[in-house]
C-alpha cells in the first residue's frame, strides 16, 4: 500500500505520464529543493540514471520520492521509510509491506496520542498556575488600593 498506493495514484494522473524526470522537475512538483533530492539519493532511497552530468529519474524514483515525503509528514524516520518502501520488492511483497506498515501506523498513532495527552496535561497545569497567579495579582492590587 505504501508503495503501491503511490503507483496507482501516479498511473491515474495524465499530467505525470512521463517516464523520465530531471531533478528540477521533481523539485518543482514536490516543492522541495534539489539538495533534498540529492540527499535522498545519497541515502540510497533514490537511484537516478546518470547521463553525463545529468541525473535522470524514473517513474519509480518519482513514486519513491512521493512516499518518502509522505512518510516524513507522518513522522517516520528515513530508516523506517526505507524499510517500508523496500519491503515492496521483498518476500512476502505487498502483503508483508501492508502488515508492517499497519504496525508502524499503530505505533506512530500511540506515540502521538501519548504526546497529545502530555500536552493536554501540561496545558491544564498551565491554566491552574495562571489562575493562581492572576488571583494573587488581583489580591495584591486590591490590598494596595485599600491602603
Amino acid at each position: 500500500m505504501f508503495l503501491s498506493q503511490g503507483a496507482h495514484a501516479c498511473a491515474d494522473r495524465k499530467d505525470f505520464m512521463a517516464s523520465e524526470y530531471t531533478i528540477r522537475d521533481l523539485a518543482s512538483e514536490f516543492e522541495v529543493t534539489t539538495r533534498t533530492i540529492r540527499f535522498y539519493e545519497d541515502q540510497g532511497l533514490l537511484m537516478p540514471e546518470r547521463r553525463g552530468q545529468h541525473r535522470i529519474f524514473s517513474l519509480r524514483d518519482r513514486i519513491r520520492l512521493r512516499l518518502i515525503l509522505r512518510g516524513k509528514r507522518l513522522g517516520f524516520s528515513l530508516a523506517e521509510i526505507r524499510e517500508i518502501i523496500d519491503m515492496y520488492d521483498e518476500q512476502p511483497g505487498e502483503v508483508g509491506q501492508l502488515e508492517h506498515f499497519l504496525e508502524k501506523l499503530e505505533m506512530r498513532r500511540a506515540d502521538l496520542q501519548e504526546k497529545l495527552n502530555d500536552i493536554e496535561m501540561t496545558l491544564s497545569e498551565l491554566d491552574a498556575v495562571e489562575a493562581v497567579c492572576r488571583q494573587r495579582l488581583t489580591d495584591m492590587k486590591k490590598g494596595k488600593a485599600a491602603e
